[in-house]
């Protein structure tokens, strides 16, 4: 009877395992593939119409219009379609939590306020089915970021198609991220504040708390006659230029205090994350080279004097004056969410910026600020062949409507459960 039992057990958990795991990954790219006919939309701004496009061994060998070079191995004809650079979802905890209330399948944070040593690769799920259910969408790429504390850790940029975090990096521990303190309290409980929204006495001590911990990172790092610190010996990027500082904050006074802080300490790369009010110091920001990931996009404005289409317009004030931008899509229901990244681009194109603009938002912006566009962001000779094929505008959730998806040249599954769920119950409905 025992090993009935235990049998019935094993079989259980062998058909559960079949309906929950993930797709296998797309094996490597073994022949030619040309796509013929598409308008391909490269993500600086360009388009060709009628397009051909070759790429082999998972990188783009050839691409122009259609007819100027010679189809190889398999040919896709995409006439009437586009092609688009996979989209870029920056600072997102995709595969670091997959249930918000299982605290077991939440490794977004770490115990403790300065943490640069943590780092979120190792946390990362490959077999998350909030992961499978990005590329549908076209969202192919990400940058895992840590949550909590001052110093949250440091990020890595995965593509979606992996067996697991060592197969799906591309690009390691590519910066830290910094929660800069708030000149603000807003009378949060739950951090012991008092009730209401009212200056933070404390915001002057803690900027200090910051830069005393800086200059005894720079201390200990020159320091050759002891043993490395771990948490300082991870901050070495940041000054030799090999990582980028990630700062998130939102107000004016706060990004004008980043400024400063980047100056005084002689950090190499630091980009704002937020920025609600960076449209207020762009001059600045241009002119000290500081890029903005900006606020999610379908946000309603902080202030009652803001406009009420600040949120959908913000990019575009950005970039009319210059300052690189991208869209991320951090706040409630981050995850599950950063499949519809195309449509807030949508949303800024549809508020006048222009939609081959927009499109680099989610593309060749987000490689720049990245630190990934020599492999990835645009449709060019010599990068990845990380792309798709839809059926009509991409950044229109009626028109997106993905026929195929390449990840390095490999030939992905666009199923996920979703795509199982909406199969399922459309036949329901059908009879």
């Amino acid at each position: 009877m025992k090993n009935i039992i235990f049998i019935y057990t094993v079989l259980c958990i062998f058909s559960l395992g079949r309906i929950v795991a993930q797709q296998t990954p797309a094996a490597s790219q073994k022949t030619p593939i040309t796509i013929t006919g598409a308008t391909a939309h490269i993500g600086n701004g360009e388009t060709i119409e009628n397009s051909i496009i070759i790429f082999e061994n998972g990188k783009i060998t050839d691409i122009g219009a259609s007819g100027s070079v010679a189809t190889k191995g398999e040919v896709i004809d995409a006439s009437g379609k586009h092609v688009y650079p996979g989209f870029i979802a920056p600072n997102s905890t995709l595969g670091l939590v997959e249930i918000g209330a299982v605290r077991a399948s939440n490794d977004q944070n770490e115990i403790g306020n300065f943490n640069p040593h943590i780092r979120s690769i190792i946390a990362y799920n490959s077999e998350s089915k909030i992961v499978e259910s990005m590329r549908p969408n076209g969202v192919l790429i990400a940058q895992i970021t840590p949550r909590g504390g001052t110093i949250s850790g440091t990020s890595s940029i995965v593509q979606l198609d992996a067996w697991n975090w060592e197969d799906a990096i591309i690009k390691l521990d590519d910066g830290i991220h910094l929660n800069w303190p708030s000149p603000f309290k807003r009378g949060r409980w739950w951090l012991g504040e008092e009730p209401g929204f009212k200056p933070n006495k404390e915001y002057q001590k803690n900027v200090t708390k910051l830069d005393d911990y800086i200059l005894d990172a720079k201390a200990s790092l020159q320091n050759t006659s002891f043993e490395k610190n771990l948490p300082h010996l991870a901050m070495e990027g940041i000054f030799d230029g090999s990582k980028t500082l990630f700062v998130h904050t939102t107000s004016e006074k706060t990004i004008l205090d980043v400024i400063t802080f980047k100056v005084k300490h002689n950090i190499a790369k630091i980009v704002i994350v937020g920025g609600d009010e960076a449209y207020k110091v762009s001059s600045e920001l241009k002119n000290n080279n500081i890029a903005v990931l900006i606020t999610r996009t379908h946000s309603t404005p902080d202030f009652e004097d803001d406009d009420y289409d600040l949120p959908y317009k913000n990019a575009k004030l950005l970039m009319d004056a210059g300052v690189l931008v991208a869209l991320q899509n951090s706040g409630q229901m981050e995850r599950a969410n950063a499949r519809n990244l195309p449509f807030q681009a949508g949303t800024v194109a549809a508020h006048g910026l222009d939609k081959e603009k927009a499109l680099q938002l989610i593309t060749g912006n987000s490689a720049k600020i990245l630190g990934i566009d020599e492999f990835a962001g645009t449709l060019a000779v010599g990068k990845d062949a990380t792309l798709f094929i839809s059926k009509g505008d991409a950044l229109d959730m009626r028109t997106n409507q993905l026929e195929k998806a390449f990840i390095q040249g490999r030939d992905i599954s666009l199923e996920s459960h979703q795509t199982k769920l909406w199969k399922r119950y459309s036949n329901k409905y059908s009879k």
